[in-house]
């Protein structure tokens, strides 16, 4: 073969690697823009999954989405909803898990299209006896949520946000540290004269402790130095005044410490975001402008947005859950014809049963959930050929799991074509990757408790860098694709 003829078979053969800024028109620039001034305001209002809940249904509700429970007591012949019923539908559960839907044209036997993502990020929550006093100073003592490297929450400026609940029942949330005039909370470090014996020659793994990251919070005392305790007292004082909460409802709250600050444009050419909490954040934001955008289409879009993902999906709010199938279940009740009141309540509830499982049988997921992309400071860690990379576009990960790929779903070839096909046709710039090396990388998404169900599932989200860690990096043009190809899902008949 002469060069051309080689030439041509390369472009022919070789799989090729794009760059998203090659491949946007200009057009696209100015929306994927605009879309992550957005994003960078949902990570500043959403840093706990009890926020990014209210904020997600607050959103939906300006959409005209209705609560579902409006309509389910409306074919109960209760009461009719407020609003006009354009097949928009939304559910929390205790105020951490959402689902959203927007009926399609085609039976939900048929199958639905699902996307879901998780709004739990890593961080540091208060025990629930966290308030001591040593050496003059008051604590808050902690306990990490999730995968944290423990020393990145050191001498970094810290908020705190959450709820109490009173003995009487009375429900109280905080927000300190976010304002410019906030005081904000630190846990100290050992300054680098001193930590030769105490960490510099230990493993990083033990040379941190969890016990030791307790919150600076106070250092002014109640009373004269006959009073017992008095830093204590003075912080519990302030909590008091401000809150009117005491010592003991700290046992019945929920106060999760996270980094202070807003999302900002990193680097000269504003061209990336860094922000805590992009895991999984990023995805549940893209996911929900994506159903947003979505009408008229084939298939039914549902999208989910679990708790605990973090700590294995455990717990009522995880996607370990009923709450998948209790929502389909209600969708398959107010979109129901077969319901008739000549029918024994028992064949009607067979029926809506057997309905569900076959549409949950039936139906294809994304599991929207970041990446670790490529750290060239870092190399090693990755398998180069098959790592992901900052800036091109949204990463299909085939499967996760650790040695052997174990804890992981692993997408078939049928469904990963079928994805791979969309995104070519519908020119969203995608590409595969792994979590790092095979003896050394890994990870676990919600992918294998959606398969569990049977449904076709794939793991699908942006590359971020410093996952993990409480400033994430993320480039727009990633937000942007990851928008892109959930939005294409939602609207194909994959």
């Amino acid at each position: 073969m002469n060069k051309k003829e080689i030439e041509k078979l390369e472009k022919k053969i070789l799989k090729k690697e794009k760059l998203v800024f090659d491949d946007l028109a200009s057009r696209e620039k100015k929306a994927m823009f605009e879309l992550t001034e957005d994003y960078k305001k949902f990570l500043d209002s959403a840093k706990t999954e009890r926020q990014a809940a209210a904020e997600i249904i607050r959103i939906a509700e300006k959409h005209g989405f209705i609560n579902i429970n409006e309509i389910l007591e409306m074919k109960k012949g209760f009461k009719k909803p407020d609003k006009p019923d354009k097949g928009k539908y939304y559910s929390i559960f205790k105020n951490k898990t959402v689902a959203l839907a927007v009926m399609g044209k085609e039976d939900m036997s048929s199958g639905i299209n699902i996307i879901a993502s998780h709004i739990d990020s890593p961080r540091l929550d208060l025990k629930q006896n966290p308030v001591y006093e040593d050496t003059d100073l008051a604590f808050l003592k902690t306990h990490y949520y999730g995968g944290i490297r423990k020393y990145q929450w050191l001498a970094i400026p810290l908020a705190l946000h959450g709820k109490f609940v009173k003995a009487n029942g009375d429900e109280v949330e905080i927000n300190i540290g976010e304002d410019a005039d906030d005081p904000v909370f630190a846990v100290s470090d050992l300054l680098p004269h001193l930590a030769g014996k105490l960490q510099a020659n230990k493993k990083l793994s033990e040379a941190f402790e969890g016990e030791k990251l307790n919150l600076i919070a106070g250092s002014i005392p109640l009373g004269n130095d006959k009073i017992k305790n008095r830093f204590k007292l003075n912080l519990l004082k302030l909590f008091y005044e401000k809150y009117s909460i005491t010592e003991e409802d700290f046992v019945s709250a929920e106060l999760e410490v996270v980094p202070a600050g807003k999302a900002r444009d990193l680097g000269l050419d504003r061209s990336m975001i860094g922000s805590y909490g992009q895991d999984d954040r990023i995805c549940a934001f893209t996911e929900l402008k994506a159903i947003l955008a979505t009408e008229n289409q084939d298939k039914t879009a549902v999208g989910f947005f679990f708790d605990k993902e973090e700590i294995g999906s455990e717990g009522n709010t995880g996607a370990k859950s009923r709450f998948l199938e209790n929502f389909l279940s209600d969708l398959v009740f107010i979109n129901s014809k077969n319901s008739s009141k000549n029918s024994s309540k028992n064949a009607n509830d067979q029926f809506h049963e057997r309905l569900l499982k076959k549409i949950i049988l039936n139906s294809s997921a994304l599991s929207a959930d970041v990446n670790a992309a490529i750290d060239p400071d870092f190399k090693d860690v990755h398998e180069k050929m098959n790592a992901a990379r900052i800036g091109h576009g949204i990463c299909i990960t085939k499967f996760t799991g650790s040695r052997g790929k174990t804890g992981s779903s692993d997408a078939s070839a049928e469904f990963v074509g079928r994805i791979r096909k969309l995104f070519n046709e519908k020119h969203v710039v995608w590409q595969t990757g792994e979590l790092g090396k095979t003896d050394q990388g890994g990870g676990g998404t919600i992918a294998k408790f959606l398969a569990e169900y049977g449904m076709d599932v794939v793991d699908c989200g942006p590359a971020v860098l410093s996952m993990h860690s409480p400033f994430e990096i993320a480039s727009k043009t990633d937000v942007y694709m990851t928008f892109k190809g959930y939005k294409n899902f939602y609207r194909s008949f994959v």
